[in-house]
């Protein structure tokens, strides 16, 4: 337990540090805005593939949906919890950067403005600890490298935050000799209110990465105008 939760203390707030390092040394002309935003992605996109590897490892090391426990999955939980508190920081500090001048602005203010505005994030960030796209800021919402990042989000998002609840039940029913519409009729009722409360957040999500998905494939201002 100890293990993992220091290694996760030190590993994300350090490679954080180091991304944002090395941006600000290799373009010193962006703004420490474009920096730690752009470095707050990066972490998190380490800690989304360091998530999906440890969960096909799980996956294919359990035969019993029901009964087999691996401790990669007991281990990885605690080794998640100091990223959530990280990436809390590194969000505020992406608002904090974004207000500009901090002489203008009262702090109180700015953290209220990044409460406001990340509501969502910050209740599912707190609800893990308890119980994505990227936002375009250089400009480069039009480029092709921009775009294909944008499907493959939503396509990795769509399969890992929303069909691995069909896939549990799925994997339920075949091991019960049932079909996937029995199942929610065969495990306890409670299940079924927990799933529906863990996904319901995750298709919000998904209609909002849509949206912002859309509108990649709008004509940029300078091309309509001309």
């Amino acid at each position: 337990m100890l293990l993992p939760l220091a290694w996760g203390s030190l590993f994300f707030p350090g490679l954080f540090g180091v991304c944002t390092w090395g941006l600000r040394r290799a373009r010193p002309a962006w703004t420490h805005h474009d920096c730690v935003m752009i470095s707050t992605r990066l972490v998190s996109s380490v800690q989304a593939v360091l998530a999906t590897g440890s969960g096909i490892i799980v996956i294919r090391s359990c035969s019993d949906v029901i009964t087999d426990r691996h401790w990669l999955a007991r281990e990885y939980v605690w080794f998640l919890i100091p990223y959530m508190i990280y990436d809390t920081y590194a969000m505020y500090l992406c608002e904090w950067y974004r207000a500009g001048d901090q002489s203008s602005k009262h702090s109180l203010t700015i953290f209220r403005n990044f409460l406001s505005k990340n509501r969502l994030m910050i209740t599912h960030h707190v609800f893990i600890l308890l119980v994505l796209v990227p936002i375009a800021q250089l400009q480069q919402q039009h480029s092709l490298l921009y775009k294909v990042n944008g499907i493959l989000t939503l396509t990795t998002f769509f399969m890992c935050r929303i069909l691995l609840f069909p896939f549990m039940y799925w994997s339920y029913g075949r091991q019960q000799g049932l079909s996937l519409l029995r199942v929610p009729f065969h495990i306890p009722f409670h299940c079924n209110v927990a799933n529906a409360f863990l996904i319901a957040p995750q298709i919000y999500w998904f209609s909002l990465l849509c949206k912002k998905a859309a509108r990649l494939f709008d004509v940029p201002p300078a091309k309509k105008d001309s």
